[in-house]
Formats: C-alpha cells, sequence, structure tokens
C-alpha cells in the first residue's frame, strides 16, 4: 500500500536535531539559542531542523505564573524572525514553546518555514506537573506538506500512546518530529532508554521515520535523558547524541516512507484488520 501524496519528494533530505539547554523563565535568552541553532542548521544545509520541547521557556516552571511569564503568541515576532532566518531557503523548522492562547497555556510545537507559522499543535497528552500549568490541546496532531515531505508533529509523552504516530502515518506522514524533554531515568546497564526504544518501535510499527529533540543540561535539578535520536522507517537509529555531542545532522530518503510493503504478500498498513479493532474482546 503505497501513501497517496500530491508529490515525490525528490533525494536526500537532511535533518539537524539540537539538544538545547534553555533557561527557565528566561524568555530573551532562550529566543536567541533557537536563533543559534537554527544558524547553525542552516550553516550544515540542513532541510528539517528539530528543537527540543518548550524551547524558549524552559520546563521546570516553579508556578503557573513563571510559565505564564515565559508564554508566547503564535504570531509573536520571535516566529517572524525564524522566517526572516529561513528566507531563501525550503526550509522548516519544528521547535516547542509555551503557548499564550489567552485564559489557557498550551504545550505547543510551531511548524516553521520562511513564510511564517505554517501550523500550531498543542501537546494532547500531558505529564505530570504539566497538568498544573497547561490545558491538553482538543485537536489531533497535524501533517504538514513540505517540499521535503509530510511532517506529522508530536510532543514527548505523546508517543507513548500507539495511536498517535498510527494516525499520522495513515494521514501520509513521511516523518514525524518530536520535540522532547525526556526527565533521565533508572535503566539497565547496556539498554537504551524506554523513551528511545518506544520510538523505534513506533517508527518501526508504521513504517516511517521518526526525529526525536531532547533537552540537555540540568535544570533546577532536573536532569535529561538527552536522548535526541533519530530513526529510520525499520526503526533504526540512523544518529543519535552522545554525552558530548549534542547535535545531529542526518540524511534521510523520506520517500521511503511511503512504501509499506514488508514482502511480496504484506502490508504495514494494508494488513490491519480494521473490522475487527471495533469488537469487544472476549473475557474468557
Amino acid at each position: 500500500m503505497t501513501v497517496p501524496s500530491p508529490f515525490e519528494p525528490n533525494g536526500v533530505t537532511r535533518v539537524v536535531c539540537e539538544q538545547l539547554a534553555p533557561r527557565v523563565g528566561d524568555l530573551a535568552h532562550n529566543m536567541d539559542l533557537a536563533r543559534d541553532a537554527v544558524r547553525r542548521a542552516l550553516s550544515d544545509r540542513a532541510d528539517i531542523v528539530v528543537l527540543p520541547e518548550l524551547t524558549t521557556s524552559g520546563y521546570v516552571f516553579a508556578d503557573a505564573e513563571e510559565a505564564r511569564r515565559t508564554a508566547i503568541r503564535a504570531d509573536d515576532p520571535f516566529f517572524a524572525d525564524l522566517g526572516a532566518l529561513l528566507a531563501g531557503t525550503v526550509t522548516v523548522v519544528v521547535l516547542g514553546f509555551c503557548e499564550d492562547a489567552g485564559d489557557t497555556l498550551y504545550n505547543s510545537a510551531a511548524v516553521v518555514d520562511a513564510d511564517g507559522v505554517r501550523a500550531v499543535y498543542r501537546k494532547t497528552h500531558l505529564w505530570d506537573r504539566e497538568t498544573l500549568f497547561f490545558s491538553p490541546g482538543q485537536r489531533m496532531a497535524p501533517v504538514v506538506t513540505t517540499p521535503h515531505g509530510r511532517i506529522g508533529v508530536l510532543i514527548c509523552y505523546d508517543m507513548e500512546f500507539p495511536e498517535m504516530p498510527r494516525r499520522l502515518a495513515l494521514a501520509g506522514a513521511d516523518l514525524i518530529a518530536v520535540p522532547t524533554n525526556w526527565p533521565l531515568e533508572d535503566h539497565p546497564t547496556g539498554e537504551r532508554p524506554a523513551e528511545i526504544i518506544q520510538a523505534q518501535a513506533a517508527a518501526r510499527a508504521n513504517g516511517l521515520y521518526i526525529a526525536c529533540a531532547d533537552r540537555s543540561g540540568t535544570e533546577r535539578g532536573q536532569q535529561w535523558t538527552q536522548g535526541t535520536a533519530v530513526i529510520d522507517q525499520y526503526g533504526w537509529i540512523t544518529a543519535a547524541a552522545t554525552g558530548t555531542e549534542h547535535r545531529i545532522v542526518t540524511d534521510l530518503f523520506l520517500h521511503l516512507s511511503r512504501e509499506k510493503a514488508l514482502s511480496p504478500h504484506n502490508d504495514l498498513l494494508g494488513d490491519r484488520r480494521t473490522d475487527l479493532y471495533g469488537q469487544e474482546s472476549p473475557l474468557l
């Protein structure tokens, strides 16, 4: 089963992910941090740039008022600045921000190109203390058509719910960009963090690429997994951050996500038994 599309991307798409260390509550500093990261990516001839969750605000808020002081609207001049940096290119940037929606704050991600903000996604699954500051989004994550293919967007904890990447795959996404802040947790020696395993499984189950941009640094005592990684359509990691290298640059053939055949007799999406999935499972 080949996912229909109005165009076919050609050749190689360069994806850059950078895990940054924002200062919680320091909006001006964090905006500069994001602009500098985009400049670096452009110097690497990036086609798609992914930056962390809540890049502009930081994450470990002391209270709701601190979160509100760092909130910006989708029409904030910051996004126009990013668009200006991208002028003359077809580069697409996906990054997280604390969104001011009047009486409500959202943990959001913006998709930005030279024309400005193409889409805003409001995180639908809130993790832990996020529920103290943010409201959950009420719309399904978007898939944005770009010159490089179709980009779906999820944020951090959204990835724990298999329905989310599957829905984006069914909508034709070639790549899912995931701004994230993964808190550091213990895991067995020699094993990858569970969040990366989850992303690998989602890529494999849906036959598409996934690019995750995590955090670095320590924020009010909270350490981060630093799990920035790009995963191919078979579930294998093509590039990952290390303890010393916080940027990854990798070249992908995103059009390969369009082909869902697993064998001459199997199709990753076509083999789904949708006639059964709405049935109640018998309790025996």
